[in-house]
């Protein structure tokens, strides 16, 4: 792995959060989004059915941050012995140029990354006027054209990011035919992705513009699912958005899918009929053993900690589910750190006006705290 900071530093019995010299170290959180870091009151304090976080495998409790960092390490080791182990991380990724464009006040960068070994795959570098270093976002979806605004309404989070003064990579890949096999890479396709990004991650550092501690991943239903595995399986993203991906196992809702080979359930020489699970499409692959070893997706929202992260929440991640999020509130209060988890509401799975400006007045929060208003 390359040498880059870290979120962790251990010193002593404690762990603090390094993003940079001027992350979030709980400060104020601005107005507009303040309320996004409080549940509901008919949510405070609810954990829900979900096993605590800060318990070990053998039932010890996590009693102070030095055993919290053995947990969390714990906790990474058991889910990617059942997703696949990662191979090792591009250090210096593969970064060509395509073309330039000169759009309203940035630069738009057509860009060749290497992404795994062997493969590449072509996106957007937004680049605002001025020396930098910024903080910067990596942008995921299906296709990279709809985060540089051409393609479907309100997903055009690279656009927005960058009039705020980010550099952003928006980047696609089409989920349906993705076989990490093919690449010789023997990892659940959603794991794939994650591991993708952290290779994205180490292009994004090297661009001379970039601060490289201060790198967020963020993206929308797809994205969303996989901006949150990047985000918690790689603890250099300074933080993350996910936007209506469902952040808990729930077989009840169609879109909360993590059941497909696509994401979590390949199984080599096995196929299922797509869909809820039902008796003719059972449980197959990564997501069966997730399932039958009473694991959820809390476990990895706890891997964000103290790093902070916002639900951008729809009709797959309503406020209910903050009796998920407090299980990383209670992590984070663990280690000493307050806003840190948060969420907002729409009705709707589809982003609005009102749910972007959160998402980038989130990520003035997080990537820059010295314009927080």
């Amino acid at each position: 792995m390359p040498n880059r900071p870290v979120a962790w530093l251990a010193l002593g019995a404690s762990l603090i959060l390094l993003s940079g010299s001027d992350g979030p170290t709980g400060g104020e959180v601005p107005p507009p989004i303040a309320g996004a870091f409080r549940p509901p009151p008919e949510f405070a304090g609810d954990l829900g059915p979900y096993r605590s976080p800060l318990v070990f495998d053998d039932g010890r409790p996590v009693r102070d941050p030095a055993e919290w960092r053995l947990r969390r390490m714990e906790i990474l080791a058991d889910w990617h012995a059942i997703m696949g182990a990662w191979p090792p991380l591009i250090d210096r990724p593969r970064f060509e140029i395509l073309a330039t464009e000169r759009r309203e006040s940035f630069e738009q960068l057509r860009v060749r990354v290497e992404i795994a070994p062997g493969r590449s795959t072509e996106g957007y570098l937004l680049e605002p006027e001025g020396p930098g270093p910024f903080p910067a976002v990596l942008v995921v979806f299906y296709e990279p054209e709809t985060g540089i605004g051409r393609g479907k309404e309100r997903r055009d989070f690279a656009l927005q990011v960058v009039r705020r003064g980010f550099v952003a990579l928006s980047i696609g890949l089409d989920p349906y035919p993705l076989n990490p096999a093919a690449d010789g890479i023997e990892v659940q396709p959603l794991s794939y992705l994650a591991y993708v990004s952290a290779n994205l991650d180490n292009a994004l550092a090297q661009r001379p513009r970039v601060d490289p501690s201060r790198i967020g991943v963020m993206g929308h239903s797809y994205g969303g699912k996989w901006a949150m595995f990047a985000a918690c399986l790689d603890e250099r993203f300074a933080c993350g958005v996910w936007s209506d991906p469902g952040i808990v196992f729930d077989e009840s809702r169609p879109n909360v899918n993590y059941w497909e080979p696509w994401y979590l359930g390949f199984e080599r020489g096995r196929t299922r009929k797509r869909g809820v699970i039902t008796p003719e499409g059972p449980r197959t692959g990564a997501y069966k053993k997730l399932i039958e070893s009473g694991r959820d997706l809390h476990e990895l929202h706890a891997l964000m900690a103290p790093r902070p992260f916002l639900v951008s929440g729809g009709s797959e991640d309503p406020p209910e589910r903050w009796r998920t999020l407090n299980h990383a509130v209670a992590v984070n209060r663990l280690l000493g750190f307050e806003g840190r988890v948060a969420m907002t509401n729409r009705p709707g799975h589809d982003p609005t006006a009102e749910s972007n400006e959160q998402v980038v007045r989130f990520l003035e929060y997080a990537l820059k705290p010295g314009d927080r208003k």
